[in-house]
C-alpha cells in the first residue's frame, strides 16, 4: 500500500484533493501564530474557571521504573481530591500508568469512579516490539481494567517511509483495545519537522485514533505550542472534511499553569468551545497539577501558598 492509500483509507470522505497540503506546513507562519496566541490573556474573572478546567482535563501520570502500588494508591487519592482542604477543586480526568499497575488503580478508585484509568502500551516508550507483543500488551491492559490506552507509533517505520506499517499497527491496536478509547502518541520530538507531525497526525486519525497525543514525556523536546497548533489544525481539517471529531493530548514539558492556559487559548482559537472539555482535550502531566493548585489558592485567597503545602506526585 502506498502513502496515498494509507492516508485516505479509513475516512468517510477521501483526502486525495488535499494531499498536496499534507506535507506543506509553513513553519514560519505556524510558529508566528503560536507565538501570537500565546500572548492572549484571559480576564481575571475567567482565570479561576480556566484553572478548574485544566484540573478536569489532566491525566495525572506516573510512568517510572520505580513506580510501586503505594505510589499509585497515593496518586489515585490525589486524582480524586487534588486539594484535600478544598472540596471545590474537581477531580482530574484520569490517572495514567503502566499496565501492571492498572489493577491497583482500579481497586483504589472503586467501581463508581469518576476518574478514568489510562494505561500506556505497545512497548512504551520506544514502540520497538513485534506487533504480536504490542497487541498482547494492549489486551492485557484492557483486561486488567484500563478505560483508555495510550499507544506509541513505530517512529522508525514512520521515518523510513513505511506509512502502511504504522497505519496497519494502529488499526490492529484499535481493534485490540476495544472498548477502551485509544490515544496515539506520535513522539513529535523525534519526527523532526512540522510536515512529519501533520502527516503522522492525519495517518493516526485515518487509522481510527480517538485522540492524538504529542509525546511520551521521555524525550526533549516534548509538547510545544507550535506542535500542538500543528496537530490541532490537522484535527480541524479532518473535522471540516469528514465530520469526525478527534481529541488531542499535549504531554511532556507542561509544568506551569501559565503554559497550560496558553494551550487552552490555542485550542479555543483553533477548534472552538466544543473542544474545551476533557472528552476532547487532555493534558498529560505530573507536576502541572500542583502549580495549578497554587494558582487556584491565589485566586481564592489572594495569597500564594508554598509548594510544601501540596503533595509531590
Amino acid at each position: 500500500m502506498d502513502a496515498t492509500a494509507t492516508l485516505t483509507r479509513g475516512f468517510e470522505l477521501p483526502l486525495e484533493p488535499r494531499l498536496p497540503r499534507i506535507g506543506a506546513v509553513d513553519a514560519v507562519a505556524l510558529e508566528a501564530r503560536a507565538a501570537d496566541l500565546a500572548k492572549r490573556s484571559i480576564k481575571r474573572e475567567s482565570k479561576l474557571a480556566a484553572l478548574d478546567l485544566i484540573i478536569r482535563m489532566t491525566d495525572l501520570t506516573t510512568l517510572e521504573g520505580a513506580d510501586t502500588p503505594g505510589k499509585v494508591a497515593a496518586l489515585c487519592q490525589k486524582a480524586v481530591r487534588p486539594d484535600p482542604v478544598d472540596p471545590g477543586v474537581p477531580s482530574v480526568a484520569a490517572v495514567c500508568l503502566y499496565p501492571n499497575l492498572v489493577p491497583v488503580a482500579r481497586e483504589r478508585l472503586g467501581p463508581d469512579r469518576t476518574v478514568r484509568i489510562a494505561s500506556v502500551a505497545t512497548a512504551f516508550p520506544s514502540g520497538q516490539s513485534p506487533i504480536e507483543v504490542k497487541l498482547a500488551d494492549v489486551r492485557a491492559a484492557v483486561e486488567m481494567g484500563a478505560d483508555e490506552v495510550d499507544m506509541v507509533i513505530d517512529r522508525g517505520a514512520f521515518l523510513s517511509g513505511r506509512y502502511a506499517k504504522v497505519y496497519d499497527e494502529i488499526v490492529k491496536v484499535k481493534e485490540a483495545a476495544a472498548p477502551a478509547h485509544l490515544k496515539v502518541i506520535l513522539e513529535t520530538g523525534e519526527l523532526g519537522t512540522y510536515d512529519n507531525v501533520r502527516r503522522a497526525s492525519l495517518l493516526a486519525m485515518a487509522a481510527g485514533a480517538d485522540f492524538i497525543k504529542t509525546s511520551t514525556g521521555k524525550i526533549s523536546p516534548a509538547s510545544t505550542l507550535p506542535v500542538t497548533l500543528c496537530m490541532l489544525e490537522a484535527i480541524r481539517d479532518v473535522e471540516a472534511e469528514t465530520g469526525r471529531q478527534v481529541g488531542m493530548k499535549p504531554a511532556g514539558g507542561i509544568r506551569h499553569a501559565k503554559l497550560a492556559i496558553q494551550h487552552l487559548c490555542v485550542l479555543h482559537e483553533t477548534l472552538g468551545r466544543d473542544w474545551l472539555t476533557p472528552e476532547r482535550f487532555r493534558f498529560g502531566a505530573s507536576s502541572l497539577v500542583n502549580d495549578v493548585l497554587m494558582q487556584i489558592r491565589k485566586q481564592k485567597t489572594g495569597v500564594y501558598q508554598s509548594p510544601d503545602y501540596f503533595t509531590v506526585d
